[in-house]
């Protein structure tokens, strides 16, 4: 490549070197933007700019790292945003997907309409991850109680750093999914979760994004993708307030019917709904009046 290059012309070198290496052609764009230190406006009000050399050399090595080995823009930049908020993420915790923001929202509506004047509601997020649900719960429900389980030490760290740098109040806990809730004698009148739900079955179907860089811990569970829903839903009746919990979960697309099912076992008087995501899929099943 010549000595001096504008920005558009790198953004169209990196975006071609993407293309033809199967990748997705946006990334160097979102990753010129953060070697540049701008926001979207910016960038494309310098278009004509010489970028310069050092940070031409440094964007090239990231492009091309990502080209060959599929490492996540997220981890690169070592950010991913969420809810309108900047987490941290790592090789220890998933990167955030749009989808979850709707289960968030779908949570929030429940919290704000379980919520009564004397009765301060408590919500329990089960492995959390990097800690977006909670997080973002806690921010947007001032006047909730919020806890947040984990398995993963590596996890947790992630999660209570990004708690710390949004000033966001959740209490966190290590253990097995809803263990530790139970251990402590936590009641709770909401429980929502993004648990670990893919078969090993799918995993050749990954892309190597995901595959080799997402936690295996976050992703795969056994019993054909079931066993995490089972648990949680196992431990629920010792966690929950008596009288109008309710239960969010994240699903796999064609998880909806059988998670309703266990759901229903557990919980014969429950209203259980299936909710689609942006894209039409089946995303998220809610159990309310438990």
């Amino acid at each position: 490549m010549d000595n001096e290059m504008k920005q558009y012309e790198v953004l169209q070198w990196a975006s071609l070197f993407l293309e033809k290496n199967n990748r997705e052609p946006r990334v160097a764009e979102l990753l010129l933007q953060h070697h540049l230190g701008m926001s979207r406006n910016e960038f494309y009000m310098h278009m004509r700019e010489t970028v310069p050399a050092l940070i031409r050399s440094k964007f090239e090595a990231d492009i091309k790292e990502h080209a060959e080995t599929g490492v996540p823009l997220q981890h690169i930049i070592g950010y991913e945003t969420f809810y309108g908020r900047d987490f941290h993420v790592n090789e220890h915790v998933l990167v955030p997907r749009p989808e979850t923001e709707e289960l968030v929202q779908h949570v929030i509506q429940i919290a704000k309409s379980n919520s009564k004047s004397d009765h301060p509601i408590t919500i329990v997020d089960v492995g959390t991850g990097s800690g977006i649900i909670a997080i973002t719960l806690a921010l947007e429900l001032p006047n909730a109680t919020v806890y947040a389980t984990d398995i993963s030490e590596e996890a947790l760290a992630v999660a209570q750093r990004n708690a710390a740098q949004l000033q966001a109040n959740v209490t966190f806990l290590q253990g097995d999914f809803l263990q530790p809730v139970i251990v402590q004698n936590i009641k709770t009148d909401i429980v929502v979760s993004n648990p670990p739900y893919i078969p090993r079955s799918d995993e050749e179907s990954l892309s190597d994004t995901v595959k080799h860089f997402d936690p295996e811990l976050a992703l795969f569970a056994d019993e054909n993708g079931l066993a995490a829903y089972k648990k949680i839903i196992s431990q629920l009746p010792s966690v929950i307030n008596a009288e109008g919990a309710a239960v969010a979960f994240e699903i796999g697309h064609d998880q909806g019917e059988i998670v309703t099912l266990l759901l229903n076992k557990q919980f014969p008087k429950s209203k259980v709904d299936v909710l689609q995501d942006i894209n039409g899929k089946d995303r998220m099943v809610v159990a309310t009046d438990m």
